[in-house]
């Protein structure tokens, strides 16, 4: 007889005689939980394992999003370059949000794109348990593997975006220059904050209900705040001639802390505060480790009820 088959005769006759608690049956012969939760180290470790079902997961989600609409992934450029004719229009124009802007064009785009990108995938994370609760309840593999390619799909989803970005910068009369290959760092450390928001939204979402309906509200306030639209030491300081503490405040919240790093890197004569660079490594590296731990916490409790 096998050992687990001699574990479960062992179980049954203890629960017929009362003389040994299942618990200590399970140790004396080795067995665990199938849910137990790893140690932390080892869960990143399964995570790294996995890392293709990851990419090919996120891959084929991508791929599938657009495929019964005629123009296809074309929509990937076309959503933000539509919002961004509207937001000129109305924010730029009629609100007067270009006045002392230098190339609102590039600074409005830029502002759309880097806000978009965190903000699916925040609002992705927060669906990526309760919407895959059949997954889940399937096979068995780390959970944070679903927020994980959530944001890996809105990655590859900006990279299109990112190329359409360039271009427009460069027709508005933006000339290259070595800056411009920090590019690459700062989508680095905006994915590494992404991550880590999108895990935090992931276990949200997966026990609060309701968090999908107020997603809309609250990313939109977050919009509103981040700078897109204006320039923050202009429009808060200057013309609304609020205290400064007001606009550094504004510059730390982590969406415009990007978006502002990104506009110094395309537009050469926009100059943020020096903090900005400051707050984007901080809240990548924090939102990275507490994201991850705080799901993690929590591992056992997915797919629950």
């Amino acid at each position: 007889m096998s050992q687990p088959e001699s574990a479960v005769a062992d179980a049954q006759a203890g629960g017929r005689s009362g003389q040994e608690p299942l618990a200590k049956l399970a140790e004396r012969y080795g067995l665990r939980r199938a849910i137990a939760r790893p140690r932390f180290l080892v869960y990143v470790r399964q995570l790294a394992e996995r890392r293709h079902f990851i990419l090919t997961y996120a891959t084929s989600r991508n791929v599938s999003k657009y495929s019964s609409s005629a123009l296809g992934q074309l929509w990937q450029v076309l959503t933000p370059l539509l919002n961004a004719a509207i937001y000129y229009v109305m924010f730029g124009i009629v609100l007067g949000g270009r006045d002392g802007v230098e190339n609102y064009p590039a600074f409005l785009l830029i502002g759309i794109f880097v806000f978009t990108y965190t903000q699916r995938s925040v609002t992705a994370g927060a669906k990526s348990i309760s919407g895959n609760l059949s997954l889940i309840r399937a096979l068995h593999f780390p959970r944070a593997a679903l927020p994980l390619a959530y944001t890996i799909q809105e990655l590859q989803q900006l990279a299109i975006s990112m190329g359409v970005l360039v271009l427009i910068v460069f027709i508005t009369a933006e000339v290259p220059t070595w800056y411009w290959l920090m590019i690459p760092v700062v989508l680095i450390l905006q994915t590494m904050f992404n991550v880590g928001a999108g895990l935090v939204m992931a276990r949200l979402g997966s026990s609060m209900r309701d968090l999908n309906q107020l997603l809309p509200f609250i990313t939109r306030t977050w919009l509103y705040a981040s700078g897109v639209f204006f320039s923050i030491q202009d429009k808060v300081v200057e013309t609304a001639d609020l205290p400064q503490w007001v606009a550094t405040a504004m510059y730390l919240n982590p969406a415009a802390s990007y978006i502002e790093w990104m506009r110094d890197i395309f537009i050469y004569k926009h100059t943020p505060p020096p903090m900005v660079w400051m707050a984007c490594v901080f809240w990548a590296v924090f939102a990275l480790c507490f994201g991850f731990w705080y799901f993690w916490r929590a591992e056992e409790r997915y797919g629950r009820g």
